[in-house]
């Protein structure tokens, strides 16, 4: 991700430019001048504390920016991203998984194993790998869609945009 531009609407999702939002913070050194390993450790940390949740087979759903981090009663736990509808799960019938996410210094890449998608209330998920359909019984279908909707009203369609960067028009770094 670039730098933000003074008149660009602030990543922190408040809907005002940065110059009158989080750029004074920057500047008085309160926050944290790279949002992206800000939303790194939040995202670990996040992962962490719904596979825990997940791991004493407690329901919970969570938003944290175009995430959202779902445990359910039978210890799942996943990550979903709304912009594309991707999903990951982290922890299956009460044990955690292993990760799959990439750090890097300016982007976090998440090797995304499932769609997920929320019609006829229903969480049905399609693997990437044989496109198989699975239809979650039991899961907050409500309690998700009323997550995205309020990322949805949160975010504008201009930010929700950027969240994906393709790798073929990434500028290398020497």
């Amino acid at each position: 991700m670039g730098k933000i531009g003074r008149n660009e609407q602030c990543p922190c999702g408040s809907g005002k430019k940065f110059k009158h939002c989080c750029l004074p913070k920057e500047q008085a050194g309160l926050v944290r001048t790279n949002p992206e390993a800000a939303l790194k450790i939040s995202l670990l940390s996040e992962i962490d504390a719904i596979v825990a949740v997940a791991l004493e087979k407690t329901q919970k759903v969570k938003e944290l920016g175009v995430f959202i981090l779902l445990a359910t009663k039978n210890g799942d736990a996943w990550l979903l991203e709304i912009t594309d509808s991707d999903a990951v799960q982290l922890a299956k019938d009460g044990e955690a998984l292993d990760i799959p996410i990439d750090e890097q210094t300016d982007t976090i890449e998440i090797n995304w194993s499932h769609t997920f998608d929320l019609s006829k209330k229903e969480f049905e998920l399609t693997a990437y790998s044989d496109k198989s359909k699975t239809v979650m019984a039991d899961y907050p279908t409500q309690e998700i869609n009323a997550s995205i909707k309020r990322i949805k009203k949160r975010f504008p369609s201009e930010i929700l945009d950027r969240v994906h960067v393709d790798p073929a028009t990434q500028e290398q770094t020497p």
